[in-house]
């Protein structure tokens, strides 16, 4: 097709979330010749990756509803210009403060109408049921949703059908491989050759720990030797860490604090990967990671986790919030290394069959393409 000017919004700062999905999205519409600039809030993480991955970002915009009704009226006055001045053809947006600044704001262009609107949903809440939204949602010419429950939420507060799209999640398969070396964090944490349990995902409010907990000491019950690495940042770490400690877990749970560079030697030193909610972005990139890194997932059914993980294949999918259940399931992986390298090698099949970047960038591109 053509190739487009795209302005991408997301009023986001952390490196969570939407963050490295829309870093991916940017990347591979680049790669596939369009023209793409990037508006963030600045001033932490996101900024910092995108500028690693070349992209170009917008210089002036804020887009925080915290800093008040002038930093508002500064980005409309940004975006109008910018929209005008570099000749966008179509804004996508991430967030429910950048999709209103987006519909709000966009001015007429030379050849008529406006440039069209369209948003992608990263977690089934920002899909709001009311008067407000709906009138938003008219003004919008086609929205994305990272997972099959978000998809029926859209339908579901009145979102024509023909205008919501599937788009699944993606994994650099050429950073998480399976053939990664485990030594280093075997080495770092004294694993030595004990079974190993990773959980990937920030320390926070409703991400599942306190389950996997529970369900991990009854599994240390049955395999004293197993050992947890809780990976991830966030405000409840002191909470959590009391948690351990009352569960009588010290020495086998280790928080290993935020990992960046080397994410794919800690998922190698798995034996299997533990996800027991979906997060801020229900793509669940996490557990696409590990798939991809070779290892069988453990999680529960939410988010875009069913439809992520092959239930019996790839791993097992948890159907209750069962300390028991997961206890089970962890024991059912770890006590059988056959089982646990096949789903290994079907987790990372399905990931380069499914989750590769190309396959979602593909479904966008060909969504902009019918709004010309």
């Amino acid at each position: 097709m053509k190739p487009l000017s795209i302005l991408h919004l997301a009023a986001n700062r952390w490196w969570t979330g939407s963050a490295d999905p829309i870093i991916h999205l940017v990347s591979g519409l680049r790669a596939r010749g369009h023209r793409v600039l990037l508006g963030l809030i600045p001033g932490d993480r996101f900024e910092t990756k995108a500028k690693e991955a070349g992209l170009d970002l917008v210089e002036g915009l804020r887009m925080d509803g915290r800093l008040g009704p002038r930093a508002l009226a500064r980005d409309v006055l940004r975006l109008r210009a910018l929209i005008r001045d570099e000749g966008v053809e179509l804004v996508h947006t991430h967030h429910s403060h950048d999709h209103w600044l987006a519909v709000l704001t966009r001015p007429k262009r030379a050849q008529g109408g406006r440039p069209p609107v369209v948003r992608t949903f990263h977690n089934w809440r920002a899909v709001k049921r009311d008067r407000l939204a709906s009138t938003l949602y008219r003004r919008t010419a086609a929205v994305f949703a990272v997972s099959r429950p978000i998809e029926s939420r859209c339908r579901d507060v009145g979102i024509p059908p023909e205008r919501v799209f599937w788009i699944p999640g993606a994994v650099d398969l050429t950073r998480f491989t399976a053939d990664a070396d485990p030594t280093p964090i075997r080495t770092e944490f004294k694993l030595g050759d004990a079974p190993v349990v990773v959980s990937v995902a920030r320390l926070a409010t409703n991400r599942g720990h306190e389950l996997l907990l529970s369900g991990f000491r009854l599994l240390v019950r049955r395999l004293p030797r197993a050992r947890l690495l809780l990976v991830g940042k966030g405000e409840t770490r002191s909470r959590l860490e009391k948690l351990v400690a009352d569960l009588e877990l010290g020495s086998h749970v280790v928080f290993t604090g935020y990992r960046d560079a080397d994410l794919p030697s800690v998922l190698a030193a798995a034996d299997c990967f533990a996800l027991m909610a979906a997060g801020s972005d229900e793509s669940c990139r996490a557990a696409l990671e590990a798939m991809a890194a070779g290892r069988p997932v453990i999680a529960r059914r939410v988010g875009a986790l069913p439809e992520t993980v092959m239930h019996g294949e790839t791993g097992i999918l948890i159907d209750d919030d069962q300390a028991e259940s997961v206890a089970r399931a962890l024991e059912t992986i770890l006590e059988d290394p056959a089982r646990r390298r096949a789903m290994g090698r079907a987790g990372r099949a399905t990931a380069e069959e499914r989750f590769g970047a190309e396959r979602s960038v593909e479904t966008v591109e060909r969504v902009y393409q019918d709004l010309r």
